[in-house]
């Protein structure tokens, strides 16, 4: 058995092209799709994610504009900004890119932004709308990685699924996803005893842990599709490159279905950036709406 490539770039190409259209839609209603990038510090780290939203953003028809602050500036200053930002009816979507610097908890930027325009879907709002399986602005790699699955002739109620991997972000948010989907999830972490155990009866294995190599053909269950969201930069006897948590060799021979790393969850999951930043336009055209309204019965009332 040899697995099937799922490919992600064309994924992303139909998703893209059914945004575009969306957001072509919006600007010509007066409401142009607008993203802030907000970066601090050293952007050598985040410069080629930068870089691949604002293409993408151009494919979509979104505004994109780039903020660098630099390193030294306090985390109570970027909250200032970020209310700055959330208060401006012309900014639909806010994007803090990591690294941070150290000073800097991500976490309590993430809590600045507005829910409406978390289109990363970061904010605790967001995270805790997944339970109640309301999908608005989910965060972006979990929701990239489940429509990865979902593109593969699987029947997802009832399926087996194992999630390696327990982060606030990703893990978690796909185990809540696929259950709201009607599938039977078990989630590995640290201090799961026999990852392989779980691993082996899965019809659908995600794994995000950011170790290279880390599952194994062994650990996989013939025919599983193996959605691989883990990024790590090794070295090789050829230079640098970039793989993922799955041995793809030794998996291939197992697998029915394996994501490439890159190429396969990473341009989904911009892809639904930009899905999400439609959306929260969408969603702060109908809030303006609903308060206009809401004003003018009152001058009407009165």
């Amino acid at each position: 058995m040899t697995a099937s490539l799922i490919d992600g770039k064309a994924i992303s190409a139909k998703l893209t092209a059914e945004v575009a259209k969306d957001a072509a839609k919006l600007k010509a209603s007066g409401w142009e799709p607008h993203l802030v990038s907000i970066s601090v510090g050293d952007q050598a780290a985040s410069a080629l994610y930068v870089r691949n939203q604002r293409r993408v953003a151009e494919e979509c028809n979104v505004l994109f504009e780039e903020r660098n602050y630099p390193d030294g500036t306090s985390a109570e200053e970027l909250i200032g900004v970020l209310q700055g930002l959330n208060a401006d009816p012309r900014v639909n979507g806010i994007i803090i890119q990591r690294p941070l610097p150290a000073h800097i908890p991500v976490k309590t930027l993430q809590k600045a932004v507005h829910p409406l325009k978390d289109v990363e879907g970061m904010h605790p709002a967001s995270i805790g709308n997944i339970v109640y399986n309301d999908l608005a602005l989910g965060p972006c790699t979990a929701v990239a990685s489940v429509e990865l699955l979902k593109s593969l002739p699987l029947e997802i109620e009832g399926l087996n699924v194992c999630v390696i991997g327990h982060s606030e972000i990703v893990g978690k948010p796909i185990a809540f996803l696929m259950m709201g989907l009607g599938a039977t999830v078990t989630v590995c972490h640290h201090m799961t005893r026999q990852v392989a155990v779980h691993s082996r009866a899965a019809d659908a294995v995600f794994v995000a842990v950011g170790k290279p190599g880390l599952v194994t053909g062994e650990m996989l269950k013939p025919g599983a599709a193996v959605i691989d969201i883990g990024i790590n930069r090794v070295n090789t006897a050829d230079g640098r490159k970039t793989v993922g948590d799955v041995d793809m060799e030794s998996a291939m021979d197992v697998a029915g279905w394996l994501t490439p790393v890159p190429g396969g969850v990473g341009p989904v999951t911009v892809a639904q950036l930009m899905r999400n930043a439609v959306l929260a336009t969408r969603m702060q055209q109908e809030h303006y709406a609903a308060a206009f309204s809401a004003v003018q019965e009152q001058g009407v009332g009165t």
